[in-house]
């Protein structure tokens, strides 16, 4: 029982990693780059709202649950605002914040046609952390366990840079930058660091103005103290339609490092984790929706069917589309 006990933990540790912060899903290929990148605030044509409503594991009770509220648009030319409300529950345990953001756009282009972009990101993040232990079973008396709730606030900040030509894009975010000690972990078992790298690229192909177009791209994950890597392979269609866009496509996650644990036969056994999540969205007029579903394919899973809803309204349009395939700024 203790091999599978471990093994558990193990599996759930390398999908969870405690992160702080709004945990990096697959937001970003549902129209909602700004919820990962600091950098994406007002980069787009239009002022934008989205919210998130994530639940995991529907066949375990407390199972991890993320709800998101999202704003941000163009102050002026150059200048893009944005903030950011979340909800994080996983178990006893829960955070809760609010992030402001600034964020610098530099048109390097010739003229307002062709796109060509620089933007660089700031967001500061308000954070709550609780640890709530009055559910833990105390008929052994342990005095780490205070049997009641336990909260800290502390704040963080994110850096991110964006670069948009033409049908090409990349990023590159840096998260949790500063270094900080949650009072309600144990200095000797939590780190202080929890700084996270993102960088991510890729390209729109299709003729301008043609319904249809396809975006393959990448996303690389790094955590600073664990070492843990991740990469995501994405492939996404559009079809255009006079009332708005249909969308959709399939993501692969790989964990590039691995975790190790004890099978039946006592034999030592390593596991990279696999994720397969398919998307599908839909934009009429300035309203979106979008349904994600994430599989585990892996020959040990703890529970499969990770499901979220994303909800969006575009406002405030600035100028014309630029002429190019770039449906995150157009």
């Amino acid at each position: 029982m203790k091999r599978y006990i471990v093994l558990l933990v193990l599996i759930f540790g390398q999908y969870s990693q405690a992160q702080e912060g709004i945990p990096v899903y697959w937001d970003y290929l549902t129209e909602n780059l700004y919820l990962l990148h600091p950098s994406m605030a007002g980069a787009a044509n239009s002022n934008q709202i989205r919210i998130t409503g994530r639940q995991q594991w529907f066949d375990i009770e407390d199972a991890p649950n993320l709800y998101t509220a999202a704003v941000n648009g163009r102050v002026g030319d150059k200048v893009g605002l944005g903030a950011i409300l979340f909800s994080d529950e996983n178990g006893n345990f829960s955070q809760r914040g609010v992030y402001t953001t600034f964020a610098y756009h530099l048109l390097l282009s010739r003229n307002y046609i062709d796109l060509n972009q620089l933007s660089f990101g700031l967001s500061v993040g308000l954070l709550q952390n609780t640890l709530d232990e009055s559910s833990f079973d105390q008929t052994d008396f342990d005095p780490i366990i205070t049997g009641g709730s336990q909260t800290d606030n502390y704040f963080n900040v994110d850096l991110g840079m964006s670069y948009y030509f033409l049908d090409f894009y990349a990023h590159a975010t840096v998260k949790n930058i500063l270094s900080r000690n949650r009072a309600i972990f144990t200095p000797e078992l939590e780190s202080t660091n929890q700084r996270r790298y993102l960088a991510s690229a890729g390209y729109v192909f299709g003729k301008f103005n043609s319904p249809w177009s396809y975006e393959p791209s990448l996303m690389f994950q790094a955590t600073d103290e664990t070492k843990e890597v991740t990469l995501d392979i994405n492939g996404k269609v559009y079809h255009k339609f006079d009332w708005g866009k249909l969308w959709g496509g399939l993501s692969y996650r790989r964990n590039l490092d691995g975790a190790q644990y004890l099978n039946s036969d006592g034999a030592v056994m390593n596991q990279k984790s696999q994720y397969l999540t398919p998307f599908i969205g839909v934009t009429y007029g300035n309203f979106l929706v979008a349904y994600t579903y994430t599989y585990q394919q892996n020959d040990i899973v703890i529970s499969n069917g990770f499901h979220q809803i994303t909800l969006g309204y575009d406002f405030g349009k600035r100028r014309e589309q630029y002429e190019c395939n770039c449906p995150a700024i157009n």
